[in-house]
């Protein structure tokens, strides 16, 4: 940001969103207007976790950003789509900084090592190459992070003057790595996405570790547990009824066992549920009959269907022509309509041709003869 300021000849007037407010916003515009006036420059107001600030604190620099008073330039570690109001994104242009490589990392660690001027050089600091890719992999694609790391790693080794980083220092600086992961972020929904699509994709192995990068980035299993047996209904469904009793005793399991042996349970019914025959048949069921009933209005019960526990509601004909099934030849009442009068009856669920939604197909198929021979359409 102040690369773009010096070369643009624009003043630069940083706020963090995590100190500042509207009355600080205020006062940076103020100035920039003065700026402006007086010496016909542009002021570039940068922003640093711009995700921080609310609708109203966004909506305060909206229209001098509209105006030209100021150039906004905002810096999150959020998505934008999320983090920022429709009107003010829809006046930025996103560019997507992408975390560093492993590669890049190990190349930072090496000027780090080697520069006279801002880093170690003075103090013949080395490292072998597997500890630079541990040290790599445990900043997770933040320099910042990296540099830290490196900080502690070489106080440790003057404080035990020595003039290598071992591999018992490594281990002090790196137990515990931090995982980009964040609970309200979008990287922790990629990830739940990554596992729900896994288990759809009938990959064991890439469910069970991407569960174990969001256990070992801290997320609740209780939460994990919870997102398991949506999975069974949505996408196993009746293929495998199985499937949802044994994430619930998964889900169980880990309230009395707490962690980490419940987390095996889990484990468990996510490679099951991956290995299972899958339909979504009953979610796509559910979905169609939902809309179909916010349509249709509050369309009455027919009266052979009403329950009619008094002699009042007799009387109004409730349960009147009704048909006992568990009377009727094969436990089905033929030709019966249990639909709202004036609505189409209608097939929602459709079974797969998958796992036990074979067998429900084929009865359901018997059933809907039966309503031909019935004479019901």
């Amino acid at each position: 940001a102040r690369m773009i300021a010096k070369h643009s000849n624009a003043e630069f007037m940083p706020i963090s969103a995590v100190l500042a407010g509207v009355k600080d916003i205020r006062a940076a515009v103020a100035a920039a207007k003065q700026i402006q006036q007086q010496e016909q420059r542009q002021t570039i107001l940068f922003v640093d976790e711009v995700h921080r600030f609310n609708k109203a604190q966004q909506d305060a620099f909206l229209p001098h950003v509209e105006d030209g008073t100021v150039f906004f330039l905002g810096a999150t570690t959020e998505n934008p789509s999320f983090a920022l109001n429709n009107a003010l994104l829809s006046r930025a242009r996103v560019y997507v900084l992408n975390a560093l490589t492993d590669e890049d990392l190990r190349s930072v660690i090496d000027k780090t090592l080697s520069d006279a001027d801002k880093g170690y050089a003075a103090l013949g600091i080395s490292m072998s190459e597997a500890l630079k890719q541990q040290f790599a992999i445990a900043a997770d694609g933040d320099a910042r992070r990296l540099l830290n790391l490196i900080e502690i790693a070489v106080e440790l080794a003057q404080a035990s003057q020595l003039t290598e980083i071992t591999e018992a220092i490594a281990k002090e600086v790196l137990v515990g790595g931090v995982r980009r992961f964040d609970n309200q972020g979008e990287e922790f929904y990629n990830q739940i996405s990554a596992i729900h699509k896994s288990v759809r994709g009938s990959s064991p192995d890439a469910a069970l570790y991407w569960f174990c990068r969001m256990l070992d980035g801290g997320c609740d299993p209780l939460y994990l547990a919870r997102r398991i047996v949506r999975i069974a209904s949505e996408d196993i469904g009746n293929a495998d009824p199985r499937a949802l009793q044994i994430c619930i005793n998964a889900w169980e399991t880990q309230q009395r066992l707490g962690s980490p042996e419940g987390e095996l349970a889990l484990a468990q019914a996510l490679v099951y549920m991956a290995c299972a025959p899958k339909s979504n048949a009953v979610y796509m069921a559910y979905n169609t009959a939902m809309r179909a009933a916010k349509e249709s209005g509050s369309l009455p019960v027919p009266n052979h269907l009403r329950n009619a526990p008094t002699k009042l509601m007799k009387g109004l004909d409730y349960g009147k022509e009704y048909r006992y099934a568990h009377n009727e030849p094969e436990a089905y009442a033929a030709g019966e309509n249990y639909f709202p009068d004036g609505m189409q009856d209608t097939e929602f669920y459709q079974p797969v041709s998958r796992g036990l939604e074979i067998k429900i197909a084929e009865k359901l198929k018997h059933l809907r003869e039966l309503d031909k021979i019935a004479g019901k359409h």
